[in-house]
């Protein structure tokens, strides 16, 4: 329930501070005095969206505070999102100058949705316009399933629903990209076998050009290396055997010339190297030999690849492999087809099978919901001053499935015998839709457990005897709860444990919007003049004090 409301700088209110006792409380004022006003502020705290429009002061902020007692659904909600639970938990909303809005829980930041969800779990508002609503086969069906109590069932269904669509998704989606590729299979298995056949390797390329650029030097390089061989190792006149020579020489005089064995040793060391160069050499002078046709067979293989990747509009070798390798997928996607589909067929089939057997389970519970529903608001309409009201929510089963199963929800009415049910619309006037909600209401609200019910002129349309028993169901209603009535009915009025006035105030500078809570005389005069008019009469005192039992 609301324990305390405190609102400052919204709109005409500069600064207001309210406490809320529970039961059953009336608010009432002249038409234009604020009542809107204060619904708008509450719902500000609720999760609303808002903007700078509503700043009184427009260069000082706006801030909307309540306290609540809370209810062991919205423990839920602030242990699945890491808040503190409180006994008494304070929303706080401010909105800057700018028009930065921050939202507050318990002095812990949230944003909006969170604020709004766990709004809905605390206040469930409803004003007149609301009564379209009645209307909406979306909101028929919310009703229906409060009614059923199927909150576990629908939870179980909506998975297996978004299961079911993924997997529809899936498979329209395969069964497309099959239908594609089948169309194309004949070109792309083409282009597959004339990459296959050419039996592509990463790096070959390189390899074939620098295999290619020897080949096309082939007796260049031959004609250096022998040169180079016959320079170092000639008979005549190779640099080993004048080496060698050399050698001799200083190993000759070593034996009384001691710096010429220094020498002989670094000169032995060079022949040595000198040596074994020269045999590396002889030795790739003999590797040069190509075999005969060599240079074509490369110049053939290197025209191959530089002629398909021109062919495929790449850049490279990996590139040419890179597509072989993915026309080689899509032609395996094509070529196993047949047995994804028919596993994607066989989940979708399955999980058809579970669908059916929830949405029969939840028809069924919805189906009885409906029959009680029926008798229960024939029954509140015929106390509410409509004899003749029949009520119908006809149920009917589709061959199709969406979030709330296979069913279709229609509200029916009627409040005379010789016609016919019909849609709400066509044949309820503003009186009857207002007690048809309150009584849709009333029964919704005993099935949510909703701590606090705010009804904003949700009588309009009925008077005199009706208009006091409307009074009496808000009563009812307030067994166990908090409900709120904003009213323009006496007969509603004074049946509230507690009474409050809306009011303007004009200033030398401006006007505010006040709201007070009424004692006992207080009421008695604010009951007369909603009786009687600007004017209180004697006999509207003396009826307000009957109404009032004081």
């Amino acid at each position: 329930m609301i324990q305390s409301l405190y609102i400052r700088n919204y709109l005409l209110i500069d600064h207001l501070e309210l406490d809320f006792s529970d039961g059953f409380i009336t608010i009432t004022g002249e038409t234009g005095a604020g009542k809107s006003i204060l619904m708008g502020a509450l719902s500000l705290i609720l999760g609303k969206r808002v903007d700078t429009s509503v700043l009184k002061l427009k260069d000082a902020k706006c801030i909307v505070e309540g306290a609540f007692l809370p209810g062991e659904q919205v423990r839920k909600v602030f242990e699945s999102n890491e808040l503190d639970f409180e006994p008494v938990t304070t929303i706080r909303r401010e909105i800057a100058p700018g028009g930065k809005s921050r939202a507050f829980i318990n002095d812990t930041p949230v944003n909006l949705p969170l604020m709004k969800e766990i709004g809905n779990l605390l206040v469930d508002i409803h004003s007149q316009h609301q009564n379209l609503r009645l209307n909406d086969h979306l909101y028929q069906m919310e009703v229906l399933d409060h009614m059923a109590g199927i909150d576990n069932e629908l939870s179980g269904y909506r998975e297996t629903f978004a299961s079911y669509s993924a997997i529809s998704q899936e498979l329209a989606r395969v069964r497309k990209e099959v239908a594609d590729l089948r169309e194309e299979l004949e070109y792309m298995q083409f282009q597959h076998n004339e990459l296959q056949s050419a039996h592509l390797k990463e790096g070959e390329m390189d390899e074939l050009e620098g295999e290619l650029q020897r080949a096309e030097h082939a007796e260049e390089i031959r004609s250096a290396l022998f040169e180079s061989t016959s320079l170092l190792s000639g008979e005549a006149s190779g640099i080993l055997d004048q080496l060698k020579s050399s050698l001799s020489q200083l190993q000759k005089i070593a034996k009384f010339y001691n710096p010429s064995k220094e020498l002989a040793a670094r000169m032995e060391s060079v022949y040595i190297e000198l040596k074994d160069l020269a045999a590396e050499v002889e030795l790739q002078a003999g590797k040069t030999e190509m075999e005969p046709g060599r240079l074509e067979q490369l110049r053939e293989r290197t025209d191959t690849l530089f002629g398909l990747m021109q062919k495929h509009r790449v850049r490279d070798l990996e590139q040419l492999i890179g597509l072989r390798n993915q026309l080689s997928s899509r032609i395996e996607v094509v070529t196993f087809s047949d047995e994804k589909i028919r596993k994607l067929e066989n989940e979708h089939s399955g999980l058809m099978t579970t669908l059916k057997k929830q949405a029969d389970v939840i028809h069924l519970k919805r189906a009885a919901a409906a029959g009680e529903m029926q008798k229960k608001v024939e029954s509140q309409l015929k106390q509410l001053g409509i004899p003749n009201a029949r009520f119908q929510a006809e149920l009917s089963k589709t061959e199709t499935f969406d979030l709330n199963g296979s069913d279709q929800a229609r509200f029916l009415f009627s409040a005379n015998k010789q016609l016919p049910l019909e849609e709400i619309s066509r044949v309820a006037s503003g009186g009857e839709i207002s007690r048809l909600m309150l009584c849709i209401k009333a029964m919704v609200s005993d099935r949510k457990g909703m701590p606090t019910l705010i009804f904003d002129e949700i009588d309009s349309g009925v008077s005199g005897e009706i208009a006091d028993k409307v009074g009496g169901i808000m009563v009812r209603l307030a067994e166990g709860r908090q409900v709120l009535a904003i009213t323009h009915l006496p007969q509603v009025a004074s049946r509230g444990g507690d009474h409050f006035v809306v009011f303007k105030e004009d200033t030398t500078d401006a006007t505010y919007t006040r709201i007070r809570k009424l004692k006992t005389e207080e009421r008695v005069t604010e009951i007369a003049r909603m009786l009687s008019g600007e004017e209180v009469t004697d006999a509207a005192l003396s009826n307000a004090r009957v109404l009032l039992r004081v």
